[in-house]
């Protein structure tokens, strides 16, 4: 207790100016850098939220200048609902974007092993061939196309030219997951070889558990891209409306309801939000699947 008592008590060190202005600066940088967040967050929420608020207005309101609703009308959802074919375009949809999902993950998950971990000759070739692919826009080929499937196979007026092609492999798809299973290490290949798997059972024991967040990634790309399509339904399934997706048939609703524009926002709204949510409990694994491929953009 004396020693301690006997301690001098030690003096705080000034602060230096140099010190001072170092402080200052980075707590500049957070202010900064932190503004530009929310400035880059709100550029990219209002919009969604100007079009969920339209959305719960009367139709007079909507044709206002108002921000917020005088009443929220929830019953605009119902009356979007209750519009003929409405439901009709959510089945469609659903089958579309699922089924061609499935189908795509099916189709190039093995098509990515063999060119990450099988050594053939033509390999590189092969793979050049899918990215040239992944260039040919789909406008270029939609002339020969459309005359097969319309013409030689009968089926215009339906979603199946758009989802059988899906069960032959995505160039996109085939491209992201092979620059994904090539960050896994060959030694595991080689040592479900060693105890007697054969490259079937490799690929589905031991290489599809650690690509998990490829798998998702692709699988999440090709149900983006199959529930926001507009281009694919209007060549195909334009002349059926028993055929026709949200993303077509939103714009037959619009015309419909040119004047109702809370009407317009909740149809879109209703389009927007299973995107959303996928995304919203989807992202992580979407984001290290994208990362991990060294995909950007």
């Amino acid at each position: 207790m004396a020693q301690v008592l006997d301690k001098p008590l030690e003096s705080k060190t000034p602060v230096t100016p140099a010190e001072r202005t170092a402080r200052r600066r980075a707590l500049f940088e957070w202010v900064a850098v932190h503004s530009l967040g929310v400035a880059a967050a709100l550029f990219f929420t209002l919009p969604f939220v100007f079009v969920f608020l339209t959305s719960l207005m009367t139709d007079s309101q909507a044709l206002s200048r108002d921000l917020i609703p005088h009443t929220w009308e929830w019953g605009n959802y119902r009356k979007v609902f209750d519009t003929p074919g409405f439901l009709t375009w959510w089945r469609n949809t659903l089958v579309y974007a699922g089924l061609g999902t499935v189908l795509t993950v099916v189709s190039s998950v093995p098509v990515a092993y063999a060119l990450a971990k099988f050594r053939f000759r033509g390999r590189n070739l092969t793979m050049m061939m899918v990215v040239s692919m992944m260039m040919l826009p789909p406008q270029v080929i939609i002339i020969p196309m459309y005359l097969f499937w319309a013409k030689q196979l009968q089926l215009s007026g339906t979603l199946w030219p758009l989802i059988i092609p899906m069960a032959f492999g995505d160039a996109f798809s085939i491209f992201l997951l092979r620059q994904f299973l090539m960050t896994i290490p060959n030694e595991y290949v080689d040592a479900a070889k060693v105890d007697g798997c054969g490259d079937l059972r490799t690929l589905l024991r031991v290489i599809l558990p650690m690509a998990k967040p490829g798998v998702a990634a692709i699988a999440l790309f090709q149900f983006f891209y199959a529930w926001n399509d507009y281009f694919g339904p209007q060549i195909y399934a334009s002349e059926n409306p028993g055929a026709w997706t949200l993303s077509y048939g939103l714009e037959s609703f619009k015309d419909a309801h040119h004047t109702d524009w809370n009407l317009t926002m909740a149809a879109t709204v209703l389009v927007m939000a299973p995107v959303i949510l996928v995304f919203f409990f989807a992202q992580k694994a979407f984001v290290e699947g994208v990362t991990l491929t060294g995909v950007k953009g």
